[in-house]
C-alpha cells in the first residue's frame, strides 16, 4: 500500500481527495489504511518497498523485479519474487525489457537516422546496421540479433536466444565491441524495435561513446542492408540445410554458428567486395 503512505506523507499540504486521485486509490481504501493499526506485513512492505528503491536506483533504472529479486537475495533478504514484482508496481519503477506495452513511442528513439539509406562506409567499424530475425523450428522460434559492418560487410556481432530480449541486442553489441574495439567515430543503426531503444541498450552505445542511428517506424528500407543480411542468410541456410522448421533450436543453433563463423565471414566471397571475404576485407582495412 505505497499509495497510502504517499497520500499520508502529503496530506498536510494538499487536499486528501486530490492526492488520492493523484495515484488513483479510492479515499475509502486510503481511510481504512489510515485508521488501521500497520501490521505486520505493511511494514515489512515498507522496509522492501526502501530496499527495492535503492537497487533501482543503482541499476540507473534498468531494473526489472527479478533481477531486482535476485540482488534482495543476494544481500540476504528473503522474499518472493512476486512480492517484489508487486511493491515496484505500486512504485512505478518499470526495468528496461523488450515487451510491447512498455515501448517507447513511435516519435521518442533516443536518436535520428544518420545514414539516410547510405549503406556505403569508407573504412571498416565507422557504420554498422543491426536488426533482429526470427527461425521457426520443430520446438518453437529461435530469434538471431547480428550487427554488419557496412565496409566489410562482416557479421561482427551476433547472440541468439528463444526471445526477443533487450539482453539478446546488449551480448550481440557485447561481442562486437570485444572484436572490433571501434573509436568513438562508429554509427550503429538499428530500427526503433524497444530492444534497441531500452535504456540498458542505449547505455552501452553511451559507454563507448557511440553514436546511435535509428530508421524510420515501419520502414524497411532503412535498414535495407540489414534486411539483405538476413535473406543472403535464410536462402543458404535452407540451401545447405533445408527447411528449418524440420530442425530443433539446438540444432539450428550448431548449423548457425558454423554458417556465420566459419562460412560466411571467412570462407564466403562477395562480389562487392571485389570476390574478397569479408575477414579479409576487414583485415586490409585495419592494416
Amino acid at each position: 500500500m505505497t499509495r497510502c503512505w504517499f497520500v499520508d506523507d502529503h496530506r498536510a499540504d494538499h487536499r486528501i481527495t486530490k492526492l488520492c486521485k493523484l495515484v488513483e486509490l479510492p479515499r475509502a481504501t486510503y481511510y481504512r489504511w489510515a485508521n488501521a493499526a500497520p501490521s505486520r506485513r505493511l511494514l515489512d512492505d515498507a522496509y522492501l518497498a526502501n530496499e527495492i528503491v535503492d537497487i533501482y536506483r543503482q541499476s540507473r533504472g534498468t531494473y526489472g523485479s527479478p533481477r531486482v529479486w535476485g540482488q534482495l537475495r543476494r544481500a540476504g533478504i528473503s522474499v518472493g519474487e512476486k512480492r517484489v514484482a508487486r511493491i515496484m508496481a505500486e512504485l512505478g519503477l518499470i526495468g528496461a525489457h523488450s515487451r510491447k506495452r512498455w515501448r517507447r513511442g513511435a516519435n521518442t528513439a533516443p536518436a535520428g537516422d544518420l545514414l539516410e539509406r547510405d549503406f556505403t562506409a569508407e573504412a571498416s567499424d565507422l557504420r554498422w546496421v543491426a536488426d533482429i530475425t526470427e527461425f521457426g523450428c520443430l520446438d518453437g522460434k529461435l530469434f538471431l540479433a547480428g550487427i554488419v559492418d557496412l565496409h566489410d560487410r562482416g557479421i561482427c556481432g551476433w547472440s541468439m536466444g528463444e526471445r526477443q530480449t533487450t539482453d539478446l541486442v546488449v551480448n550481440a553489441l557485447v561481442m562486437a565491441l570485444a572484436r572490433r574495439d571501434p573509436d568513438a567515430e562508429l554509427i550503429h543503426h538499428a530500427d526503433k524495435g524497444p530492444q534497441y531503444t531500452a535504456v540498458e541498450f542505449t547505455n552501452r552505445l553511451a559507454d563507448w561513446n557511440l553514436r546511435a542511428s535509428y530508421s524510420s517506424t515501419g520502414d524497411c528500407f532503412d535498414n535495407a542492408a540489414m534486411e539483405s543480411v538476413w535473406a543472403s542468410v535464410k536462402r543458404e541456410i535452407r540451401h545447405l540445410h533445408g527447411d528449418w522448421r524440420h530442425l530443433t533450436r539446438s540444432q539450428l543453433r550448431t548449423i548457425l554458428f558454423d554458417y556465420i563463423e566459419t562460412f560466411y565471414n571467412r570462407a564466403r566471397h562477395q562480389a562487392r567486395l571485389e570476390h574478397r571475404t569479408p575477414a579479409e576485407t576487414y583485415a586490409a582495412s585495419a592494416a
